[in-house]
């Protein structure tokens, strides 16, 4: 296993991480208000100095990224976001929704560069980057990174799995960057036109789930792949090490996980949604909302960094459904669960039976009184407005999966 770093930041004693990072959030809230005038009016009513604590931090209103369309729309093209201090812009991407995306002329900007570093690559290094150089910032930002590692960028961008497997061939990369499953399409390639491509030994994949069977096909070949995650907005989230024992959370942003449609924290171990706060000056993203579903690892990395770790992706927070015509939304039910004292968690079933929607409120409950079903029941049709069988469960029962709308319903 590689024990040396990327710098010391990695290896902060995790009690003077804390302070570092709460005293970061409160400059980043700050430097937001002064110069994006779109977080001057999201945070007008937050005092940056009074962010001394986690607690604070979570009391921060959330911005959800499907509200950057609208913002967006308002305030073309970054929604006012963007800092009047920011560096020159380099790029402007787009990603569904539409979502604009902004580049600037910063080394390293997504600081990915921390990820690629744990998974191998070092300066000199031949690197074939396959992710997307349109549209997207996915080929950029690995690019950016890679160069300020010191790597050789092979620009190949996606597709044409032929022409890429003869260019590995030809160049002999030593690392792959890029989703592991066009890995996969372009190992079989190479093997059926019996090209020889053993110079890949290492590889950072991400972009899509990296599912057991990939990994054991890429183990069983000697290749040493690890992941990372990110998003277009943030960049690198967190990354996998050799530890291979969940992904370590990157340096350079604050994360939390809160309940689906709400900011409020849940447990060590819990699922819940992916919030992220940078320290990015150009761009700053305060208790941004991923839509992505993780947890937080209890305890540190055998690697030896000691930031905290999350699972890594575990699916999307985004759970509305529409029930007999109504749309019902984890928003609603958070709500639900702070109008009843006796609710500690609730997940709605939702099911089709004999043609029509059937609509079961599992609760975990602190009592399984008659009056308490009676309660809630009412609080259903009143919050929802709908009407539900509601199921009370002991607590813990229920799944740790973060989802809060499980529709079974078949598409």
């Amino acid at each position: 296993m590689m024990t040396d770093f990327y710098n010391n930041l990695e290896t902060r004693e995790p009690g003077q991480r804390q302070i570092e990072q709460i005293q970061a959030v409160a400059a980043q809230v700050a430097h937001a208000k002064a110069t994006c005038p779109g977080w001057a009016g999201i945070l007008h009513a937050v005092v940056a100095s009074d962010i001394t604590s986690t607690q604070a931090i979570a009391k921060l209103p959330i911005t959800r990224k499907s509200s950057l369309v609208e913002l967006q729309k308002n305030n073309m093209p970054f929604g006012g976001l963007v800092s009047s201090k920011a560096a020159p812009l380099a790029y402007v991407f787009s990603s569904p929704g539409p979502i604009n995306e902004p580049g600037f002329e910063v080394p390293d900007h997504w600081h990915f560069a921390r990820a690629l570093y744990a998974g191998g690559l070092r300066k000199g290094d031949l690197v074939h980057n396959t992710f997307s150089y349109h549209f997207t910032p996915a080929g950029a930002m690995f690019d950016s990174a890679l160069k300020a590692l010191g790597c050789t960028v092979v620009a190949a961008g996606v597709g044409n799995s032929e022409m890429q497997a003869q260019s590995i061939a030809a160049l002999k990369p030593k690392a792959y960057v890029g989703t592991p499953s066009f890995l996969k399409i372009l190992l079989e390639k190479a093997d059926n036109l019996n090209l020889n491509v053993s110079s890949l030994t290492h590889a950072v994949v991400g972009g899509e789930p990296f599912f057991p069977a990939q990994q054991d096909f890429f183990k069983a070949r000697g290749l040493n792949v690890l992941q990372g995650y990110a998003t277009a907005d943030l960049g690198s989230i967190a990354y996998e090490t050799p530890a291979r024992q969940g992904m370590v959370i990157d340096e350079d942003v604050y994360v939390e996980i809160v309940r689906p449609g709400t900011g409020d924290l849940v447990a060590d171990g819990e699922v819940g949604e992916v919030v992220v706060t940078n320290f990015n000056k150009h761009y700053p993203l305060i208790r941004f909302a991923t839509g992505d579903m993780s947890a937080i690892l209890v305890g540190q990395s055998p690697c030896g960094r000691t930031n905290r770790r999350i699972k890594g992706w575990m699916g999307r927070a985004d759970q509305a459904a529409k029930v007999r015509g109504m749309f019902v939304r984890p928003e609603q039910v958070a709500d639900l669960v702070a109008k009843h004292e006796a609710l500690v968690k609730v997940r709605l079933q939702v099911k089709q039976i004999n043609g029509q929607d059937s609509l079961q409120v599992l609760c975990e409950v602190k009592n399984t009184l008659s009056e308490t079903t009676q309660l809630i029941t009412e609080g259903v049709r009143s919050v929802l407005h709908l009407r539900g069988e509601v199921v009370l469960h002991a607590i813990g029962s229920l799944p740790n999966d973060g989802i809060v709308i499980d529709d079974q319903r078949e598409r």
